[in-house]
């Protein structure tokens, strides 16, 4: 009963996603599937078969492991706004807060990969990550608070997959997605304000006077990815992944409090989301014995993220957003040196082109073109067992929001400044059998 009661706007919550997926990748998409691929920028992704996250980065490479293995870790993601505030009003009130920036607390992104060789063509493997998820928490007092304070979404994937490998230089894998969804996104609503028009008195706009209108709740979906690769010689591989689009049909309820029941009454909702299909490609080359150099480049159909449109029993429109999102790419290059028998050493850099545009940018997605750096390393005490580390730092081109809406029968506008970075810390544990 709680689910079909609560099944809601996964597309309004997921609009705030970027800041959780800050470590990595655009749009509302998270990089953090493998701490040993984080270490060179995941340039290898397609083609590096490292450990059992190659389940992710392409199931293909399941059949070029030697042995079963589980490999097991998160990353944790520190994010860090500065926010310059260019005023905000609601009519012709100005709107008073505060802008204390860094709206995401700290954030822990698990997963966990098993695969298992069956004989030397087929293997298996199962995987559970998250693809897509975020948390922003603006303070009470944010001056852009009506057009948004509060949004946490998760997103979390199961994923069988199996691999067939031709011979020494073609292999192909696939698996199928069982991905499930929980959002909550909480706005303000200026409740004396409105009551004041009303009633002919003119009362500016507080955070005392603030109600808030909150929706909530999950749904589930399925989706698929096949991948490939091809070794033309044995010191040269190279790795193609395509992940399906997923769509989502979430329908549930929206629920108004501390007065905002006249703005915005209590009713079922509903929406429709389609997530984007991606594309990677990459290679990776063994230089020496020692050394190996991997290159990659991502694409994500994101003009598929046009708007969010969340349709009420009651209202015909509870939320009308313009995205306008673009189909963007992500370029990597990255190395890892082979230090000592024990000890890995890896660092790549990735350039990340944001999908968001300047007319439509909004306080739940504030971001730009992405650089990010990263450092890692690999320690195997014991053959059966490998510890990884790694360290990101994102840095975002500064970037101006400038949002409008209508909040009941006034105009509101909210203009900042933007600059974000994040710094993502990463373990994981390999053992194989």
């Amino acid at each position: 009963m709680q689910n079909k009661f609560n099944k809601i706007t996964l597309a309004v919550a997921i609009a705030a996603a970027a800041f959780a997926s800050q470590a990595n990748a655009g749009g509302y998409q998270i990089n953090e599937q493998s701490v040993s691929g984080q270490g060179y920028g995941h340039a290898g992704r397609s083609s590096n078969v490292n450990d059992a996250t190659i389940v992710f980065g392409n199931p293909a490479g399941m059949s070029f492991l030697d042995r079963a293995q589980v490999t097991a870790g998160g990353t944790y993601l520190n994010v860090n706004s500065d926010i310059e505030s260019r005023g905000s009003s609601l009519g012709p009130y100005p709107v008073d807060g505060s802008t204390e920036g860094d709206m995401v607390p700290g954030t822990f992104v698990p997963f966990a990969f098993y695969a298992h060789p069956i004989n030397e063509r087929l293997a298996f493997g199962f995987g559970v990550y998250a693809p897509f998820g975020a948390k922003t928490e603006y303070e009470s007092s944010f001056d852009g608070r009506y057009m948004g304070n509060y949004t946490e979404v998760t997103v979390m994937s199961a994923q069988p997959t199996l691999s067939f490998k031709f011979n020494e230089q073609w292999s192909v894998g696939a698996g199928i997605t069982y991905n499930r969804v929980d959002g909550e996104l909480a706005s303000k609503v200026p409740v004396s304000t409105l009551g004041g028009l009303m009633q002919g008195a003119n009362v500016p706009p507080s955070v005392e006077g603030d109600g808030e209108v909150r929706v909530e709740g999950d749904d589930e979906a399925w989706g698929y990815n096949i991948g490939i690769i091809y070794r033309p010689i044995p010191e040269t591989t190279l790795g193609l992944t395509y992940r399906s689009k997923v769509d989502y049909t979430l329908e549930g309820t929206s629920r108004s409090s501390g007065g905002a029941e006249a703005v915005r009454q209590n009713q079922d909702a509903k929406l429709d989301l389609t997530t984007p299909e991606t594309v990677n490609f990459s290679i990776t080359q063994q230089m020496t014995d020692r050394l190996k150099l991997m290159a990659g480049a991502s694409w994500a159909r994101w003009s598929r993220f046009d708007r969010i449109l969340v349709e009420g029993s009651i209202d015909s429109e509870i939320i009308n957003e313009q995205q306008n999102y673009s189909n963007a790419w992500a370029f990597s290059t990255g190395g890892e040196y082979q230090l000592t028998p024990q000890l890995a050493l890896r660092a790549g850099v990735t350039i990340d082109k944001t999908p968001t545009n300047d007319l439509t940018r909004s306080v739940r997605i504030p971001s730009d073109d992405r650089r990010i750096f990263s450092i890692g390393a690999g320690w195997t005490p014991i053959d059966n067992l490998t510890l990884d580390f790694a360290y990101s730092y994102l840095t975002e081109r500064g970037t101006q929001v400038n949002q409008s809406r209508d909040v009941g029968p006034l105009p509101a506008s909210y203009s900042a400044d933007y600059k974000n970075e994040a710094h993502g810390f990463g373990a994981q544990l390999t053992y194989r059998f």
